[in-house]
């Protein structure tokens, strides 16, 4: 009988615990991730999509602000995994460097921003709590140390995809295809815009 009572104890004990996480996520973070993604939405709207997206395409012209602005207001303004749509604003040989710069980022921006990638907050809580526990006042810095190095890694992260991309490129043989998608691009047909 002692083996079964603890059995049940056990049992219902994991629901209860279950319970009480889900009762601080009620609490906690859900209220402040609804309160993000309506700001988000709201800036957005009163900014107006159409300056947002010329101000994505001004970001996708210059290599640096490429892999660091533009990967940075994609996965702030549109989230997880909505983000990667920036990358119709760019030339077929710049997608798959984009795409690795956005998709690295959407851990360090966490830390700040947790509506931005709200499925893997446990990433930054498991980052942030062993540092709180030794330090409990260095929250912030920690969430500014962990965005700046997020920055720091999607830059070289894009450069290097995008080197490696190009060489790719042309040892496949492929230069003249890709030639033919940047005059489209050139031209002003990007992906997915309204003609």
């Amino acid at each position: 009988m002692d083996v079964i009572t603890w059995f049940a104890e056990r049992f219902i004990g994991l629901f209860k615990a279950a319970a009480e996480s889900f009762t601080g996520l009620v609490t906690g973070i859900l209220p402040l991730l609804i309160v993000l993604l309506t700001a988000m939405y709201a800036i957005t709207t009163w900014i107006g999509e159409e300056r947002v997206t010329r101000a994505v395409q001004w970001a996708g012209k210059y290599q640096i602000t490429r892999y660091t602005i533009m990967p940075i207001i994609a996965v702030i303004m549109l989230t997880n995994p909505m983000c990667y749509s920036f990358g119709r604003f760019l030339p077929e040989k710049q997608k798959p460097a984009f795409y690795d710069s956005a998709v690295s980022f959407v851990h360090p921006v966490t830390a700040f921003f947790p509506h931005a990638n709200a499925g893997e907050i446990f990433v930054w809580t498991g980052v942030s709590a062993g540092v709180l526990a030794i330090n409990p006042g260095a929250y912030a810095r920690l969430a500014a140390l962990y965005f700046i190095v997020g920055i720091v890694v999607i830059l070289i992260r894009g450069v290097v995809t995008e080197f490696i991309t190009k060489l790719l490129i042309k040892r496949g043989g492929h230069q003249e295809r890709f030639d033919e998608f940047d005059a489209a691009y050139a031209a002003g047909q990007i992906q997915g815009a309204k003609s």
